[in-house]
């Protein structure tokens, strides 16, 4: 019975040891010193396209959110990303991913990088992005 024990305890720590890094990070919360801009996106993908509404949030340390939803309640994709971890869920995104930035998959790869384009533009009206058969459209 000890040895039960003792290999349940030891795979209790391995397991807290291993645990995924989504469990850990924390994504700093929007502040009023926040830029937030709402508009609308065009997206177009291999198989999809989609026109829906758009919310963008950033702060000046390289927070960012975007919410992307078609009509009210209906969300199509969240993405929260600083500049060490990004964590993007919804049914554009066929479930859920998180993880470093330069780890993500081939297809979650233009959500990423929409954070250094978005915060870049953060004055003009439009933004446009295209990459791996993806075309972005922001109009605010």
């Amino acid at each position: 019975m000890n040895r039960l024990a003792a290999t349940i305890a030891c795979l209790v720590v391995l397991a807290g040891l291993t645990s995924c890094e989504t469990a850990r990070h924390q994504f700093a919360n929007p502040a009023t010193d926040w830029t937030a801009r709402s508009g609308q996106l065009l997206y177009h993908g291999r198989k999809t396209t989609l026109i829906g509404e758009v919310l963008v949030r950033f702060s000046n340390k390289g927070d960012f959110e975007l919410t992307f939803t078609k009509g009210p309640g209906v969300p199509l994709l969240m993405v929260r990303q600083d500049p060490q971890f990004v964590r993007i869920s919804g049914p554009l995104a066929r479930g859920s991913w998180s993880g470093p930035p330069a780890q993500a998959p081939a297809r979650l790869r233009g959500w990423v990088a929409l954070r250094d384009l978005l915060m870049s533009s953060a004055e003009k009206p439009t933004a446009h992005y295209s990459s791996g058969g993806e075309s972005f459209s922001f109009h605010f």
